[in-house]
């Protein structure tokens, strides 16, 4: 590493690591999964307050192997892929332009509540396009995020039309700005992660139903357990360096484990048979439209690659259903049954398999599942 390398790595934010974080693993596994294929949709994490939400996903940012960019470009652009790259860099690479290649960290980009859709999608200055002949674009906060983590805390209470315009370019991987007849686009393709506290209001269905997971998080019970997760924050604000030297070899291990699985993903195979069962649990729990199965399929491949194997199993299937169904159920008012057993419990008949003890403690939404293990 280069002098200038290392003092810009001392100055950066120290952030608590991935794999010091106790507990949450419903949270973690969704995370992990939405990195290793960003299609699946992105991740609503709904919990109590205090949960190490943003701890989680601060961690993951910084958890994440450096990318390869286009230097100096707003939008951090792939050399390589011209689906990740904005249309300047495009028709430079089409005219056979050398192309300067820089690295930088993952991004993760905070977006305010009080944001405006100028701040979000960015603006274009029409006086200087006039005067000048130029596409004067001022990037926003969907631009920083290209190919990072686009991170909304409290997303329930965001204005619902910034929550569309969010959602709009996570499905399409592109962000496009009109105004007086002119119009520029770039790519946004992020892993949008949005968190809340369900005290606060939920989301409207039609919004939930565009994520592609939804991980519920609880308040851990167990007191051995409270203070363990308590002395392990203490250990690292009292010694940060140290801490972190002590976790150095299992952060990198699992971002071995990330990039390996990134790269075994497309030879992932889900057969025609299990296929057909998640979609006969989506089914019979009346979800509507195909999302459901759709994710469903993406999550439980990129399980698959996570663990090093390339054939998907029932058991994969299992981890990963309830995080890809329980929001897109319909809500009964006077349903006392958790969401999360439902779905086990379709999974259950269709598979022809037990429930675990894990999934029948839901049954009431006693269970702590999410939280401590």
């Amino acid at each position: 590493m280069t002098p200038t390398a290392q003092s810009m790595a001392s100055a950066r934010r120290v952030i608590f690591p991935f794999t010091a974080i106790v507990g949450q693993e419903e949270m973690k596994l969704a995370l992990l999964l939405n990195v290793i294929d960003p299609k699946i949709g992105g991740v609503m994490i709904m919990g109590d307050r205090g949960t190490g939400k943003s701890t989680t996903i601060r961690a993951l940012a910084d958890l994440l192997p450096e990318i390869s960019v286009v230097a100096n470009d707003p939008f951090s652009s792939d050399p390589s892929d011209p689906d990740l790259m904005s249309d300047e860099v495009r028709q430079l690479v089409s005219q056979g332009a050398e192309i300067p290649i820089a690295h930088k960290k993952v991004q993760m980009v905070d977006l305010p509540l009080g944001a405006t859709e100028d701040r979000v999608c960015g603006t274009i200055d029409i006086e200087k396009a006039l005067s000048e002949g130029v596409k004067a674009f001022e990037p926003g906060l969907l631009a920083k995020a290209n190919r990072g983590i686009l991170y909304v805390d409290e997303v329930n209470l965001l204005d619902d039309h910034l929550v569309d315009v969010l959602l709009d370019s996570a499905a399409s991987g592109w962000n496009t700005v009109e105004r007086e007849g002119i119009s520029i686009r770039h790519p946004a393709r992020f892993v949008l992660v949005g968190s809340g506290n369900p005290e606060e209001g939920e989301l409207r269905p039609q919004l939930l139903d565009r994520f592609g997971m939804h991980a519920e998080i609880h308040t851990v019970k167990e007191p051995a357990l409270r203070v363990h997760i308590v002395e392990k924050r203490s250990e690292f604000d009292q010694n940060p360096p140290f801490f972190l030297e002590n976790y150095k070899s299992e952060q990198e291990g699992l971002q071995e484990k990330i990039v390996k699985a990134q790269e075994l993903l497309p030879q992932v195979n889900l057969d025609y048979d299990l296929r057909v069962k998640i979609s006969e649990v989506c089914s019979e729990l009346d979800v509507d439209g195909l999302r459901g199965d759709i994710v469903t399929n993406r999550a439980a491949k990129a399980l698959t690659a996570f663990e090093g194997r390339t054939q998907v199993t029932v058991d994969d299937i299992r981890r990963v259903i309830t995080l890809c169904l329980r929001h897109r159920l319909r809500k009964d008012p006077l349903e006392s049954i958790d969401s999360g057993y439902k779905v086990q419990k379709a999974f259950a008949r269709v598979f022809g398999v037990e429930l675990s003890e894990d999934d029948a403690a839901q049954k009431n939404g006693t269970g702590i599942k999410g939280g401590a293990r």
